[in-house]
């Protein structure tokens, strides 16, 4: 299974997950008197960023949004990057957070899960219930393909809607337990749940979850009620989350990969000329994140 995969690159390659939320702005000034098309500049900045990176990431996360912005040109750039992505034997996650029901959603799947804008897995948000994560079943169980079903994400309105407070005596009723208190704890439970039924032989599922890192104090909770869910940890550095809180959402140093971008995209201007050689220090940025992750565990 995909889940098997993607747990042997964290354990060969560590746990960085590259994210190409590659915006027009982030590229040196070279690539627009080098490129006419935007289609063309983006694409190149991802390639040499890939190519500098693909031997110490475990996978790369392609924020469909940033492609969007720029039309058909960044629809291009954004089908280009996934082939090139394929072509270099990465694991692909597309970060697109569908969530619709019945005939749509499976329309979701049939887009990111094959043709132009194939990954290998692809972001769902489940706020429409869990009848929203069913028409990608077919695809996960076939096609070898997985999801990350938003659970608790890393953004100060998670407290909104995803920590609001459940009754103890309605998760008897509910088939829970009586530890699912808030509404995110009831969306990873039975995501957990049902993931049981996709399991690799790493002993997680290809049914994962988005747990952000930023709520270190309910990690080693999280962590135990969902065993078998691997995890797409966003929340890392600017937003608070420490490689210390990252070994938390762990299980024996695996089950989990840490989102970047911005760091890893513009670690170049970090640096005085760095113009001239930002994948190298896109490079050196992954590996100075991977060792630090690897280092708390």
């Amino acid at each position: 299974m995909i889940i098997d995969k993607l747990f042997q690159n964290v354990a060969s390659k560590g746990h960085v997950c590259i994210g190409l939320d590659t915006d027009y702005e982030y590229l040196p000034t070279r690539f627009a008197k080098t490129y006419s098309h935007i289609s063309d500049a983006l694409f190149s900045f991802n390639r040499l960023i890939i190519d500098a990176t693909v031997d110490v990431s475990a996978c790369f996360k392609v924020q469909i949004a940033y492609y969007e912005a720029f039309g058909m040109q960044g629809l291009e750039a954004y089908r280009k990057t996934l082939s090139y992505l394929r072509d270099r034997k990465a694991i692909i996650i597309a970060d697109v957070k569908r969530g619709d029901i019945a005939k749509t959603a499976e329309m979701y799947a049939k887009a990111h899960f094959s043709g132009d804008f194939e990954a290998d897995f692809m972001t769902i948000n489940p706020y429409m219930g869990m009848d929203t994560i069913a028409p990608f079943l077919p695809f996960i169980k076939n096609d070898e393909k997985g999801v990350f079903v938003l659970i608790r994400t890393s953004n100060a309105g998670a407290k909104d809607i995803e920590y609001l407070p459940i009754d103890v005596r309605q998760t008897v009723g509910l088939g829970l337990s009586p530890n699912s208190t808030m509404v995110y704890k009831v969306v990873g439970e039975k995501l957990n749940s049902l993931g049981k039924e996709y399991l690799g032989i790493c002993g997680f599922s290809s049914l994962g979850g988005v747990m952000g890192c930023t709520h270190a104090d309910e990690a080693l909770e999280v962590r135990q009620q969902l065993d078998t869910t691997f995890f797409l940890i966003p929340g890392y550095g600017a937003q608070g989350g420490r490689a210390e809180d990252i070994a938390l959402y762990l299980k024996n140093g695996n089950g989990g990969v840490v989102n970047a971008s911005r760091s890893i995209l513009l670690a170049y201007k970090k640096i005085e000329n760095g113009d001239d050689n930002f994948n190298e220090l896109a490079r050196n940025e992954v590996i100075r994140m991977r060792d630090e992750i690897r280092s708390k565990i």
